[in-house]
């Protein structure tokens, strides 16, 4: 069957001529649009597209805080205003450059320097020209109707505690990116996450729309402190008044809770403040409780005599000869100031004989006292977290010769930090156990780990009160604290220079390092000055006094009652005698 709907194998020509006709009248038509707009009339188009450039602006985030126990204050960020220009836009109005140039003067800059720059980058869009202003000084700018002139919102950091606490807080750089100490070692949780915001902007970054938010800002987090903000001023205070007094080289204290293992002050000489670091130096940056390693000297000879009690070649009653007042140990002729006769361990403290120690040392061999300072920490990271920890080392021989058993003896030939002697007096404190250190605020008293038998640390306790007993001539009278009971221990080492590669006999490096209440043990304190000048260098003389008042000022703020109202007199009256003159280790 055919099909009813045959379709025409031939079009008549006129129904081709309309249809090709359509086709080239309607690309002629287009063609003469696309001239038109790209050619003849492109100002058009280009106006559009500069007013529809699709642009994401990055909301910035609010740094956390850190705050101390306590929740006061030691880094927050406040808002602040950062003046930028739009070199391009700048460049179209050259009429305005002459109060432009006045505003760029009263804000303390070079005009000349910033025409170099708008130079430079005269094909971009963006470039700051003085950064975190006040709001008041900011408006000021804006308010001039500058072309190309802005100002966008960031965040300052401000440290309320500033150069007292800049070793450990740390810092930020403009951009609040972690730079040192805490700042940069939470660094991650601090700094918070940036938001998004979408926007329309023409070439000369002008807003034309706003789009709004995409993705909102997430501030960073606070971090909670061990530290006390007023008993790290107090520890400040008192070690800056003695290095300037003293014309030291440097020096360092820090206040460690023992029950806990917290920090409670940790400060260092040099400093600088970072709210205006015109006085920073490369040598005022550092923490040097955490980074600077040192020989503990006589404050090691603690250590020494534990390591004798737990050898059980020695007892607290068993007799020293160290007459005549020196003894040879291999080509080395070690001294004491005077002759102190037949001596007991606790008279070895007391006195801080070096022949004592040294016979005692040569008693016992290298490996119980190496033992004990292994015990102690050293030698390993505290695990503080804190940037730039050093671990310090211990001696690991095969063979000592008697030279290197007596210095051991006396606290040469292996090095730690501040940090570490304090530590491991805390371990006296706290009958033989080892508590993690922290600077960071603990919510539950971690039990640690027992290192030394109690009844030695105790043994040892007791002992290391004669050091601070004018009664018996301790060479640390002047640690002494009206009310309180202190164990401590002085130190004198002679100061290595690094530069030169070996000791400058000429200037010294004092210690004090102790625990106070002595019944019931608060803190572990430490302090050490570097180079001191002038007549008296002796850790008894130097640093037993800037303990003294730290450690008093711990009590008070941490409200810890006098023992006796009683011993108060007595240690009163002993500090006045001490400050009137004392013995020099």
């Amino acid at each position: 069957m055919q099909n009813r709907y045959r379709v025409p194998l031939h079009q008549p020509l006129w129904r081709i001529g309309i249809v090709v006709g359509f086709f080239a009248l309607s690309f002629a038509v287009l063609t003469w649009k696309v001239i038109d707009i790209q050619v003849l009339d492109n100002e058009v188009l280009q106006e559009q597209g500069e007013k529809r450039t699709l642009r994401i602006d990055t909301i910035m985030a609010t740094r956390g805080n850190i705050i101390d126990r306590h929740g006061r204050p030691l880094a927050v960020s406040t808002a602040a205003q950062s003046i930028f220009l739009n070199p391009k836009e700048v460049l179209k109005h050259p009429s305005q450059w002459e109060l432009l140039s006045a505003t760029l003067t009263r804000l303390g800059l070079d005009p000349e320097v910033i025409r170099a720059r708008i130079s430079q980058y005269a094909h971009q869009e963006f470039m700051y020209v003085k950064r975190h202003l006040s709001p008041t000084e900011a408006e000021s700018v804006l308010s001039l109707g500058l072309k190309g002139v802005y100002a966008r919102e960031e965040f300052k950091r401000y440290y309320p505690l500033g150069e007292a606490a800049v070793h450990v807080i740390g810092m930020t750089n403009t951009d609040e990116e972690g730079q040192e100490g805490i700042e940069l070692q939470y660094e991650n949780i601090l700094r918070g996450i940036p938001g998004k915001h979408r926007l329309i902007k023409d070439s000369l970054s002008r807003v034309v729309q706003d789009l709004g938010v995409e993705q909102p800002a997430q501030p960073g987090q606070d971090i909670t402190l061990s530290i006390d903000a007023n008993l790290q001023y107090i520890a400040y205070r008192a070690l800056k008044e003695a290095v300037t007094q003293r014309n030291a080289q440097s020096g360092t204290a820090i206040v460690l809770d023992v029950r806990t293992g917290e920090v409670l002050a940790m400060v260092s000489q040099p400093s600088f403040n970072p709210n205006n670091r015109s006085s920073m130096t490369e040598n005022s940056l550092r923490n040097r409780v955490v980074t600077d390693v040192m020989e503990p000297g006589s404050t090691s000879k603690t250590f020494t005599m534990t390591a004798a009690l737990m050898s059980g070649q020695f007892t607290s009653k068993t007799i020293i000869e160290t007459s005549p007042g020196y003894t040879r140990a291999g080509r080395k002729v070690i001294k004491d100031p005077v002759d102190y006769g037949p001596s007991t361990l606790e008279r070895i403290l007391y006195k801080s004989s070096q022949v004592g120690a040294t016979k005692v040392a040569l008693a016992i061999g290298p490996e119980p006292i190496v033992n004990v300072l292994s015990k102690m920490g050293f030698g390993s990271s505290t695990g503080i977290n804190f940037p730039g920890e050093a671990s310090g080392s211990l001696p690991v021989q095969a063979r000592w010769s008697k030279e290197e058993i007596a210095t051991l003896g006396y606290g040469y030939g292996y090095q730690l930090t501040p940090l570490q002697l304090a530590h491991a007096y805390s371990i006296y404190a706290n009958r033989g156990i080892s508590k993690p250190v922290s600077l960071l605020k603990v919510d539950k008293v971690p039990e640690g780990e027992r290192v030394i038998d109690s009844e030695i640390a105790d043994t040892v306790v007791n002992m290391l009160r004669s050091v601070v007993n004018k009664k018996v001539g301790g060479t640390g009278v002047k640690a002494v604290i009206p009310g309180y009971s202190v164990a401590g221990k002085t130190g004198t080492t002679w100061f290595y220079d690094v530069d030169q590669g070996g000791y400058d006999n000429s200037n010294f490096t004092s210690h004090f390092a102790g625990i106070v209440p002595v019944d019931n043990p608060s803190v572990a304190i430490v302090v050490s000055i570097q180079r001191p000048q002038g007549e008296e260098f002796g850790g008894g003389q130097v640093s037993a006094p800037i303990f003294s008042e730290i450690a008093a000022g711990t009590m008070r703020l941490l409200q810890v009652s006098p023992e006796s109202k009683a011993e108060e007199i007595k240690q009163s009256l002993q500090l006045t005698i001490a400050n009137i003159g004392g013995e020099m280790q």
